[in-house]
């Protein structure tokens, strides 16, 4: 038994472990690599981090022969082999060709192949602002010949988002291909190639810079991001200061906050949210079509920017056949808001009769069953519609009030809209390797430096949402377009510096003003460089259309996009003329 605990106490410390066979074969060269293995001097050498001489496939195929032989050792306690341990490995075995070490023998993984073996390699997961731009930043730069960095764009959708004009596709202003186009057609006439798939987990290795050294005291590898596909990336190469990634994944809707919430509510985040909440709208206007039917009732659970943007679009499109009620947990609207935009969006919605629920929190939200008895339930002091019974798909929210001299409240809902809380997107570390951690703040970002490197991975770009960056007074940059628009463009030039040999610049945010749309021919500009100063109504809004054509992705892609803006602005403008001459003609 004393000889057993021996021979199980390297796996117990910690060695990588797997099932198998009762014995199993090792050859004469592992069974010398085996007794170096279990030399005290091996182990002296780990414990004061020396350079190993041993290739990392050699070490990985050392401890799995190592660890058939103990765990099958193990049986004596029953009928069949214990079961206690499983692990598996992956490394390169050439370029661009990996194995994965299992128990049952090696398999062979697909991989992605780099055109040139000889040029920089840059892999950004996300196609976000902070992803595609970086991208786009990195193509417009001018580099030397045998400089000029691969760079490989993964994402999820085949489609980049204009985010900030989702809203438009609920008024109708726009249309699918000109807030989302494919990234096929933005990256046609680049280099940059791109790939659609999600990321599985990240292997960053450039954390282990003190103990795996190139002979110029660089680190000799850099990283793999392992696929859904299974599709495994490389991110380094010969000369390993050449070789970057970059985490732009954005964020996600967070709706796991209150009962019913994951449910029952709507995000408002994606392109895919916008058409479910368009799609809703739809089915609950054909259905409310005739002029006895009771008015739709839209509750909206937050009024930041997004939810306010959400109330004033949906309260015009639906006018008198709907409810809009606005939910915010502060005394106020976009509370963050310049003055003049937050005071232009509370006329605008008091005009347009939105109910504003100011000082409150949901408590619940649940669906109303036909079986459920809903009257006696009170909304702003008067009976619940019976009609609840009879709909399914009706909704409760239970609002609690977070101010003194509030009573709670019952309200009723026929769709749902969450605007409140996200959570940033950081793909997960190889589960194998647990030296491997990323310095995250409490939510949820990666820490970075000034230089926009996340801390202690010299070789990882964090930006957007990804990121956690405090601006000149200590204070958290906000999760906008605007902060990952501008730090696509210092991480595009940072990244050629690192190539290039030459110093990083630090990254500084300058805050250029806020828009937000209230309609169709309405929006409130606030620029920063002019004081108190706000575009309102149809100024504000072509102002804010003009700075949104500006900031697309590709010159191409404006010029289709203004060419339809303008279009369908004259046939806009002709419509309304005729409009009024018909009604002059009429009423003479």
């Amino acid at each position: 038994m004393s000889q057993l605990g021996g021979r199980c106490c390297p796996i117990l410390g910690g060695g990588p472990a797997v099932n198998g066979p009762r014995r199993a074969e090792i050859h004469p060269q592992s069974r010398r690599q085996l007794a170096h293995f279990r030399s005290p001097r091996l182990w002296r050498a780990m414990a004061s981090r020396e350079p190993f001489k041993a290739t990392q496939n050699q070490w990985e195929k050392l401890f799995l022969d190592c660890t058939r032989r103990y765990t099958s050792d193990l049986s004596i306690f029953g009928k069949t082999p214990v079961r206690f341990f499983c692990s598996i490995s992956s490394s390169r075995v050439q370029d661009n060709r990996f194995v994965r070490h299992s128990s049952e023998g090696e398999t062979e993984l697909p991989s992605y192949t780099w055109p040139d073996n000889q040029r920089p390699r840059v892999c950004i997961l996300g196609g976000g602002f902070g992803g595609l731009y970086t991208a786009l930043r990195l193509e417009s730069l001018v580099w030397p010949d045998d400089r000029k960095p691969q760079v490989l764009l993964v994402d999820q959708s085949d489609q980049f988002v204009f985010k900030p004009m989702l809203y438009e596709l609920l008024s109708g202003e726009v249309d699918d291909w000109e807030i989302a186009p494919s990234f096929t057609d933005l990256l046609k006439n680049t280099s940059v190639q791109f790939v659609k798939d999600r990321v599985k987990f990240i292997r960053p290795l450039d954390h282990l810079n003190h103990i795996e050294m190139g002979e110029l005291g660089r680190s000799c590898s850099g990283g793999l991001v392992h696929l859904e596909s299974g599709i495994i990336i490389e991110y380094d190469w010969s000369l390993p200061q050449c070789s970057r990634l970059v985490l732009a994944l954005g964020a996600e809707a967070k709706l796991d906050v209150v009962p019913g919430s994951a449910e029952y509510a709507f995000p408002f985040l994606t392109l895919e949210d916008a058409r479910k909440v368009n799609s809703k709208l739809t089915t609950l206007e054909r259905q409310r079509f005739g002029k006895d039917s009771p008015p739709i009732h839209v509750a909206i659970v937050g009024c930041g920017y997004s939810g306010v943007e959400l109330a004033a679009t949906i309260s015009e499109r639906l006018e008198d056949r709907g409810i809009i009620q606005a939910i915010n947990v502060e005394t106020t609207i976009c509370p963050n808001a310049p003055p003049g935009n937050r005071e232009a969006a509370l006329r605008v919605l008091q005009s347009r009769k939105t109910q504003l629920f100011l000082g409150y929190f949901v408590s619940c939200i649940k669906e109303v069953s036909a079986s459920e008895d809903s009257v006696g339930m009170t909304r702003i002091g008067e009976e619940m519609s019976i009609d609840a019974k009879n709909h399914r798909n009706k909704f409760i929210l239970e609002l609690q009030p977070a101010q003194r001299g509030l009573e709670s409240q019952i309200l009723e809902a026929d769709i749902v809209l969450w605007t409140v809380g996200c959570k940033p997107v950081i793909p997960h570390l190889d589960p194998f390797d647990q030296s491997n951690t990323f310095p995250l703040n409490g939510r949820g970002q990666a820490e970075t430096d000034e230089t926009l490197r996340v801390r202690g991975h010299p070789r990882i770009f964090a930006i957007g949402d990804s990121a956690a960056l405090r601006d000149s007074s200590g204070k958290l940059l906000p999760a906008t377009a605007q902060v990952a628009f501008q730090q696509a463009d210092f991480a595009g030039w940072n990244l050629w510096a690192a190539i290039n040999d030459r110093p990083l610049l630090p990254f500084r945010f300058q805050k250029l003003g806020e828009m937000m749309t209230l309609g169709r021919n309405d929006a409130a500009i606030s620029p920063s460089f002019i004081e108190s100063l706000t575009l309102e109504g149809p100024l504000g809004h072509a102002a804010r259309k003009i700075a949104y054509l500006l900031r697309l992705p590709t010159d191409e892609h404006r010029i289709k996009v203004g060419i339809s803006w303008l279009t369908k602005s004259v046939v806009d403008s002709v419509a309304s003329l005729q409009s009024t001459v018909t009604k002059v003609i009429s009423g003479s």
